[in-house]
C-alpha cells in the first residue's frame, strides 16, 4: 500500500523541524551566538533552506527549553545558561559538544554526589528483584568491559542508571539523562588525565552493599566513587 502523501509531508516536516532544532540548539549551547545577535526568523529560514513554519516551530521548541526568548522590540535573543533547562535530554546532549570545561565537570560531580549516594541507599532499602537484577547486569557488563567484551562507558552508565531506577523513587529515575551526560564528561576527563576505566572494586562494593541491604554502606561506597573524580578535578 502506498504511503499517504499527507503522512509523508507530516513526517518530512517533523524531521526538518527536529533537524533544525538540533542544529540551532547545538550552535547556541556551544557559544556560536555569544558575540553576535541571534538571527531573525527570515535569516534562519534562508540559512537552513527551510520554510518559515519549520523555523517558527524549532524556535518555539528552543524557547520551551529555555535557550531563547522573544521580547518586544528586541526580537529573539539567546538566554543565559541559568535559564536553560539543564535536565532536558537535548540540552544535555548539546553540552557534550562544548569545549571541555573542568567547571562543568565539577558542577556535574557536585550534582552526582548529592543524588547518587542517596539513590544507592534507597536501592539498598527498596530494590526489588528486577532492580537488583539490573544492577547486577550492569556490573557484569563492567566486568565484561574489563575483558574487552563490552564498551566500558556504556557498561558504567548502565550500572549507575540501574541504581537510580532500583531506588524505587521515580524522581531519582528522572536523573538518568543527567547522570549519563555527567559520566560521559567525567570519563572523558579521567581517561585524559589517567587513561583509566572505572574501578571495579569500588563498584562491586556498592553492589554488595545494596544486595546486603545496608543503606549506609551503599551510600558511603557510592560517595567514594564520585569523590574520586572530585579529587582528580581538585588536582587538575
Amino acid at each position: 500500500m502506498a504511503a499517504d502523501p499527507q503522512d509523508v509531508r507530516t513526517a518530512l516536516g517533523r524531521n526538518l523541524t527536529y533537524g533544525m532544532l538540533d542544529a540551532i540548539g547545538k550552535a547556541i549551547v556551544t557559544g556560536a551566538y555569544e558575540d553576535t545577535p541571534f538571527p531573525t526568523e527570515a535569516e534562519l529560514s534562508k540559512q537552513h533552506a527551510v520554510s518559515r513554519s519549520v523555523t517558527r516551530e524549532a524556535v518555539k521548541m528552543l524557547t520551551a527549553k529555555g535557550l531563547l526568548s522573544a521580547r518586544p522590540r528586541q526580537g529573539t535573543i539567546v538566554q543565559p545558561v541559568s535559564s536553560w533547562n539543564l535536565f532536558d535530554a537535548d540540552v544535555l546532549r548539546w553540552l557534550l559538544d562544548r569545549k571541555f570545561s573542568v567547571d562543568l565537570l565539577r558542577q556535574f560531580s557536585e550534582l552526582r554526589i548529592a543524588i547518587e549516594p542517596a539513590a544507592a541507599a534507597l536501592a539498598a532499602r527498596a530494590a526489588n528483584a528486577d532492580g537488583l537484577a539490573a544492577i547486577r547486569a550492569g556490573f557484569a557488563r563492567m566486568e565484561a568491559a574489563e575483558r574487552g567484551e563490552d564498551d566500558p562507558l556504556d557498561a558504567d552508565i548502565a550500572f549507575h542508571v540501574a541504581i537510580l531506577h532500583a531506588s524505587a523513587n521515580p524522581f531519582f529515575a528522572q536523573f538518568r539523562d543527567v547522570v549519563t551526560t555527567a559520566l560521559r564528561t567525567s570519563i572523558r576527563f579521567t581517561n585524559r588525565i589517567k587513561g583509566r576505566t572505572a574501578d571495579l572494586a569500588q563498584h562491586g562494593a556498592v553492589l554488595k552493599a545494596i544486595e546486603d541491604r545496608t543503606p549506609d554502606t551503599a551510600q558511603t561506597a557510592m560517595r567514594a566513587i564520585i569523590s574520586d573524580v572530585v579529587e582528580l578535578i581538585d588536582h587538575a
